[in-house]
């Protein structure tokens, strides 16, 4: 029973730190910028679902998954930092806002199509579900094999789940208390901070294949 609660505990705060719903709430701010409560719950919701079947997946087959189509989890990182670079400089250069504004125009349709919508991309992959919650599922599963173990972080992954989607949800709260000019100032320093974040996971990765041992 301590071994148990012991794994629990391991598991809980390990998931807890990797996923990090506080510090992902900013950044869904920065990627939302002027839409709706309404808007936004939805895009958390589906973002939420994204992640959690992405997790729940490699929950039940693990490196299978990756191994089965040609992928290791060092590529995995270094595409993930590619893709939430390319994110990260939207961000710094308003780039998001720019193709809000041109899609409110009549000429280009409702201004929050699924073009703009960042629930799959880069909110349930890769901030969210991102490679090192994928590997950390991988491996708290693979420490306690068996029914027991799949159950217990399947468990323990929906409830931090269910924590950033009541964060998320809450973030409209947070936009008012901030106002237009510090959301933008935020949009900046958390894209600095995405395209840190993106370059480390791009080094992560090189670092398992063993090109940049030297590093760090």
């Amino acid at each position: 029973m301590t071994i148990d609660t012991a794994y629990m505990i391991t598991a809980f705060v390990t998931m807890l730190v990797v996923i990090d719903p506080i510090a992902i709430v900013p950044i869904f701010l920065a990627l939302t910028p002027g839409m709706t409560s309404k808007q936004r719950a939805r895009i958390a919701l589906r973002a939420v679902l994204v992640a959690g079947l992405l997790l729940a997946l490699f929950a039940f087959f693990g490196k299978a998954v990756l191994g089965f189509i040609g992928i290791s989890m060092p590529a995995f990182r270094v595409a993930g930092g590619i893709l939430l670079f390319l994110t990260a400089m939207d961000m710094l250069f308003e780039r998001r806002t720019k193709r809000r504004e041109d899609s409110s125009d009549p000429d280009h349709g409702h201004p929050h199509d699924d073009h703009n919508d960042p629930s799959v991309f880069p909110m349930a992959i890769p901030l969210i579900a991102g490679p090192g919650a994928i590997a950390s599922v991988i491996l708290l599963v693979g420490q306690k094999p068996g029914g027991e173990g799949l159950v217990s972080i399947l468990s323990i992954t929906a409830v931090i789940l269910l924590v950033m989607y009541i964060f998320l949800r809450l973030s409209s709260v947070l936009e008012r208390a901030m106002g237009k000019v510090a959301i933008n100032v935020t949009t900046r320093v958390l894209g600095m901070l995405l395209a840190a974040l993106s370059v480390q996971f791009v080094l992560d990765g090189l670092a398992e294949f063993g090109f940049v041992a030297a590093i760090g």
